[in-house]
């Protein structure tokens, strides 16, 4: 008799979003490892265009009739692209893809690089949520990071998207910046909040390899400072009506990023432009990740798919990879989710779930962290290895 778990019933497949990455900057920020370059002079903008929706062609046979429900537009930066070039773009995707009336559309902009007239033109284009760089309104922390924006341009970047009528919006914000005080990270919390966004992104700066900070380390705050950061900044943001929904993510009740939300319960996402990454569930249930060229040089030149590589995810590393994405939220997620996204039954991990909650590291009934789990949750992922 075999003893092997039959696999759970996959009423349907998961949500799709579109993740489009465009790879150049005004300058290499040195604490960056994205598949950013700096550019000098303009965007070949027709030129990647036309290789985006090329690209396209070759992918989209992958996910006929399946509608795209979120957009994201990372980099880089992608508001060195013109309006023009957006509503060139969308056009040509809506020729292929299909988007929901009700699609989230995020575009990030650097505040050195735009203004009024710009955010005017991105909303025209379809674009329907701004997810802005400002890291810090500190000049000297914005120099230190290598920022092209200081604090006055941030503020005037945030007016100039509110003018425009976005009312949706994010602002990334950075602490346990170089030599940075509780008092300073308490300071950029103010003067965001002064703002009255929907949604906040902040996170801790941490170095990593292949960056220009982690060759040469500039002087962070100890490990006492960054945890009385975190606290504090933490409480700040609960009073001020706010929700850590995930890691480092804070929004007020109902502004979560609904394009991350799908990333985090494991959903799908294609992939478009330079280096970026996608994941993608077949109708067998067989999921996999892939990736794209990565030098912008020769993402323009490639003929027919831009795809660099592709990998299966097996199924004994499913759980570890839902998990690394579910646990992230407060909430965790509903047990039947780990089902219906990896195919897998509950039954799988049963045993580990149980010992799990025997330690206090995961609450009862659901996929979720208890407070001891968030604290220590690399810890707790490495038990689904």
């Amino acid at each position: 008799m075999s003893n092997t778990i039959p696999a759970a019933p996959r009423p349907a497949l998961p949500p799709l979003s579109l993740y489009l990455h465009m790879p150049w900057c005004v300058r290499k920020c040195p604490y960056c490892d994205f598949n950013s370059h700096a550019l000098d002079g303009t965007p070949p903008e027709s030129d990647y265009l036309a290789a985006i929706l090329e690209d396209l062609r070759h992918d989209a046979d992958q996910i006929q009739g399946r509608t795209v429900e979120t957009v994201f537009i990372g980099g880089g930066t992608p508001s060195l692209m013109s309006a023009e070039f957006y509503r060139q773009l969308f056009a040509g995707l809506a020729q292929q893809l299909d988007f929901a009336d009700n699609a989230e559309i995020t575009l990030e902009a650097n505040p050195g690089t735009v203004e009024q007239g710009r955010f005017e033109g991105f909303r025209a284009a379809g674009i329907n949520r701004l997810s802005l760089g400002i890291q810090s309104f500190n000049p000297d922390h914005l120099k230190a990071l290598g920022r092209i924006h200081d604090d006055h341009s941030a503020h005037r970047a945030i007016a100039a998207a509110r003018n425009a009528g976005f009312d949706n919006f994010n602002l990334d914000l950075m602490h346990g910046l170089p030599e940075q005080s509780v008092d300073q990270a308490l300071a950029d919390i103010e003067a965001a909040l002064s703002w009255q966004p929907p949604h906040l992104s902040w996170y801790q700066l941490t170095l990593e390899p292949n960056t220009e900070f982690y060759s040469r380390p500039p002087d962070l705050p100890d490990d006492d400072r960054l945890w009385e950061i975190y606290c504090q900044g933490g409480n700040r943001l609960r009073e001020a009506g706010f929700r850590d929904y995930e890691v480092s993510a804070w929004a007020r009740p109902g502004q979560a990023s609904r394009h991350n939300l799908n990333y985090w319960t494991f959903g799908d996402y294609l992939a478009l432009g330079a280096g970026a990454h996608g994941k993608l569930t077949g109708t067998d249930g067989s999921i996999r990740r892939y990736w794209k060229t990565r030098q912008p040089d020769a993402y323009l030149k490639r003929i027919g798919s831009r795809t660099a590589g592709q990998q299966s995810i097996a199924t004994d590393e499913l759980a570890l990879e839902f998990m690394m994405n579910a646990l992230r939220l407060r909430q965790g997620v509903d047990e039947t989710v780990f089902e219906q996204r990896t195919g897998l039954p509950l039954q799988s991990i049963a045993v580990l779930l149980e010992q799990l909650r025997s330690e206090g590291l995961l609450e009862e009934d659901r996929l979720q962290a208890t407070e001891q789990g968030h604290r220590y949750l690399n810890s707790l992922l490495e038990r689904f290895l």
